[in-house]
């Protein structure tokens, strides 16, 4: 692959007292890529992006963020490299007390200190346009749907123009339809926003919509990478139990 790797990791290891969850892992994402990472419940996946954005630490290995080694890196110099990286959380956590345009600004105010108001709120549309809730502006998040929740978080996500996004089971309790949604501006958000995504799911149909590269995890450790077409044309039985 032609383009350079955005995030680099290498023999990432990560236990919780005697649980070992991360025994031997190594990937790479590159510059403009999504990359779904595959595998059963407690197969490590959410903390892995917990490493990567340094809420967690290793306990052995290297994780490099545009270069920059995440458990090297101090407190000050940490939380700028997070501006680089969006996040977006399986529960959505929007604040419930802040109408969706507080919520949109609370990111803005802090990391892009200097625009104007009359920039923020064309960012602030932007962003909701692309998402598809124009109207949801002054709405509280009690007011949404959980489909239309996820879509906010995702737009307070990249109002911020992030350049690497994760994303930690994106579809998980939405209805097929909305789920659908939710992995298309997945794939849309890729293209406008020329994001490189890892994208952490047990759900087949979002890996589908959303992958051009995949990773399947199992015991710790990467147990196969390649193509979506490699997995779907893929004789292991452990392989099949998920495309099935």
């Amino acid at each position: 692959m032609n383009a350079k790797p955005v995030v680099e990791i290498k023999n990432l290891k990560k236990s919780f007292g005697n649980q070992e969850v991360l025994t031997d892992v190594s990937l790479n994402l590159y510059e403009g890529e999504n990359l779904v990472v595959l595998g059963k419940s407690g197969s490590g996946k959410s903390v892995l992006i917990k490493c990567i954005v340094g809420l967690l630490r290793a306990d052995a290995g290297s994780v490099k963020v545009f270069e920059n080694d995440v458990t090297a890196l101090n407190r000050k110099n940490l939380g700028l490299l997070r501006q680089k990286i969006g996040f977006l959380f399986q529960s959505g956590a929007l604040y419930d007390s802040m109408t969706v345009k507080q919520n949109l600004e609370f990111p803005l105010r802090r990391i892009k200190k200097d625009l104007s108001e009359k920039e923020r709120d064309a960012k602030i549309n932007e962003v909701l346009e692309n998402v598809g809730l124009a109207d949801a502006l002054h709405k509280m998040p009690s007011q949404l749907s959980g489909g239309m929740r996820k879509r906010i978080s995702l737009a307070r996500t990249i109002v911020v123009d992030p350049m690497v996004m994760l994303y930690d089971e994106p579809t998980t309790g939405l209805d097929p339809v909305t789920s659908d949604e939710i992995s298309s501006l997945i794939t849309e958000v890729q293209k406008k926003y020329k994001t490189s995504s890892i994208i952490i799911t047990h759900d087949i149909k979002c890996a589908h919509h959303t992958a051009n590269r995949m990773i399947m995890l199992s015991k710790g450790e990467v147990y196969m990478e390649g193509k979506p077409k490699d997995f779907e044309n893929s004789t292991d039985p452990l392989i099949r139990s998920f495309f099935m």
